[in-house]
């Protein structure tokens, strides 16, 4: 029996049986044609009176203002007001029969709107122009205002009410200069009548009995019916759409300007509205009342038992966003509620099974790459560098070969350390032991060799991953300077990146014999394939760097993934690559290490 009731417990049978059961009671209850009918005349009749107000209303402020935007615009642009504010800025000082020519610009201003009642002109550090005293914009004007008219770069700034004249409105616009670019070269501030923004005789013809009441951003009134004005901040923060005033109910509609941040608000009386239909208010009550009680419990409870499992399955899926794939154990009454959530609840055990698999797999993998590479370089190292002991055997006496032990002590000491912890160095310890590496070749070369290394103090510091440079070193010894007859020379630079300022170009440069194109082209392609290139050496030195790098640095920084070779025959060779300033960039880096310190 309850696996037949469990069968008909589904969700359209759930919304059916209560949205019949919500229909039979409202029909039972006879007034629902009635209640039907007055919501119908109630709301078509508050909806098209508030429209039309709201419509003529906020069309008449914005053509308003937009008059006296155009007109500001004009007027800042002004030669003789250009002109003179350009020489202020360029030092020279204003005469006074220049600022007196200003009361033509006033003029004209106050000529095209009667609406203005003065006209004030400021240098770019807050002086007055005009009129003639001296009162300076910053008393004038509180700062943020005037530190806003900078930010909307010449746009009109609507203040608000005048602090010295509760009759006035206050706006702002920063004058910027042509001829220097627009930039700022000083203000004109205008000051208008308030009756300007009077929209209640336009909009009160007919025996319409709205109010338009409108005030700016803190809440001090511009255009206002005088039995509202002591709760204008009341009505401009009320969260209803109707207020009560004096014992009479009013419906509220309230519009932002974007363009002033000022409020507009309507203010309708409700027994306007409701006029005509209170016979009907009885039957409506009786009936509506009992309809919508049940319809709104009987409305909750199923939107509830419908809304809360999805929301927590919701929920549950946003947190695949953070990466974080968590099961939902929500239990619901439809089953099929309960077969997607236990659907989800499987998918995300296989998603993250399987991320964990594909995370561990990933890591091992590059960790062991990682090592394979670093473990290829060090014996290719160490016997060139035995090779150089060899000849220093031979050919030195007792102290140079001691000298020679000791830079291959530090070598050593420099190379077989740990692949976890110490894989990352500064450039300054990779340049120390550059330079012991060199010192030692020295030896082997004699006076043949000569290098030089430059690197800013402030990128010695910057971290990079050990044994990147010394390979391009020995490379330039073997096929630049021990290819070449006579004296040759290696440069060692570091320095910012051209292109990138987050970026350090590492280079090394032999004046080697160079290679020709073709040849050139065959080296990158055995870089790029890990395979030997020359017949000299193993071949390893560059392709180990290249796919080090490329490890390290192609995820988190594209620009750093790999070795530039550059070559001109007879001029020697180039080899370069780039690494990141900021040691947040290295994202392998510190995944890396995370994964060591554990």
């Amino acid at each position: 029996m309850w696996s037949r009731l469990a069968q008909w417990n589904t969700l359209r049978n759930q919304i059916l049986f209560g949205f019949v059961t919500v229909m039979l009671v409202v029909l039972v209850c006879a007034g629902i044609v009635t209640f039907i009918a007055v919501s119908n005349l109630l709301t078509d009749k508050a909806e098209k009176q508030m429209k039309q107000t709201a419509i003529q209303a906020n069309g008449r402020l914005e053509a308003l203002i937009s008059q006296i935007d155009t007109l500001t615009t004009q007027a800042v642009n002004d030669m003789n007001v250009q002109h003179l504010l350009q020489t202020i800025v360029e030092g020279r000082k204003e005469t006074f029969e220049e600022r007196q020519a200003l009361l033509q610009f006033a003029n004209s201003i106050q000529g095209y709107s009667d609406s203005v009642s003065s006209v004030e002109l400021y240098t770019s550090d807050y002086r007055r122009l005009f009129p003639l005293d001296e009162q300076p914009l910053s008393e004038r004007l509180s700062q943020p205002w005037i530190e806003r008219a900078d930010a909307e770069k010449g746009k009109l700034v609507w203040i608000g009410v005048d602090p010295n004249g509760s009759d006035s409105v206050l706006a702002i616009r920063r004058v910027n200069l042509v001829d220097r670019w627009f930039s700022g070269g000083g203000y004109l501030l205008i000051r208008m009548k308030s009756a300007y923004f009077n929209l209640q005789a336009p909009l009160s013809g007919g025996g319409q009995q709205e109010s338009i009441l409108l005030v700016d951003q803190a809440a001090q009134p511009i255009v206002v019916d005088g039995a509202f004005l002591p709760d204008l901040e009341k009505l401009q923060r009320a969260e209803s759409q109707t207020v009560t005033w004096k014992d009479q109910h009013y419906v509220l509609v309230r519009e932002t300007s974007e363009r002033t941040g000022w409020t507009l608000m309507i203010l309708y009386p409700v027994n306007a509205i409701t006029e005509g239909i209170s016979v009907l208010r009885s039957a409506v009550l009786a009936s509506g009342a009992l309809g919508l009680i049940l319809f709104l419990v009987l409305s909750f409870v199923l939107s509830t038992m419908i809304t809360r499992p999805i929301l927590r399955l919701m929920k549950a899926m946003r947190n695949t966003r953070q990466g974080v794939l968590t099961p939902s154990t929500v239990v619901s009454y439809t089953s099929e509620l309960n077969d997607l959530n236990m659907t989800y609840n499987h998918m995300v055990e296989d998603i993250n099974r399987l991320i964990k698999l594909v995370y561990e797999e990933e890591l091992l993998r590059s960790r062991a790459e990682l090592q394979a590479l670093q473990a290829q370089i060090n014996p290719h190292f160490l016997y060139n560098t035995l090779e150089a002991l060899n000849w220093s055997l031979q050919e030195r006496d007792q102290e140079d070969l001691a000298e020679l032990v000791v830079g291959m002590s530090e070598l050593f000491r420099y190379v077989i350390g740990s692949p976890g912890k110490d894989a990352w160095v500064t450039i300054g310890e990779e340049l120390e032991h550059v330079e012991t590496y060199l010192r030692i070749m020295s030896v082997r070369c004699g006076e043949r060799l000569e290098w030089s290394l430059e690197c800013p103090d402030p990128f010695r510091f910057v971290r990079m991953p050990r044994l990147l440079i010394q390979p391009l070193v020995e490379n330039a010894i073997l096929h630049g300077v021990e290819g070449k007859t006579g004296q040759g020379r290696i440069d060692i630079r570091i320095e910012a990146a051209p292109d990138d300022d987050r970026l350090l170009c590492v280079s090394v440069r032999d004046d080697g014999p160079g290679m020709e194109a073709s040849r050139l082209q065959a080296v990158k392609e055995s870089i790029l394939l890990g395979t030997t290139s020359s017949a000299r050496g193993n071949g390893m030195g560059l392709s180990n760097v290249h796919r080090r790098l490329q490890l390290y640095y192609s995820a988190s920084a594209p620009a750093c993934s790999g070795l530039v070779m550059e070559s001109t025959p007879g001029l020697g060779v180039t080899v370069s690559f780039m690494i990141p300033k900021d040691e947040e960039e290295n994202g392998y880096a510190a995944a890396a290490k995370s994964y060591t310190d554990r």
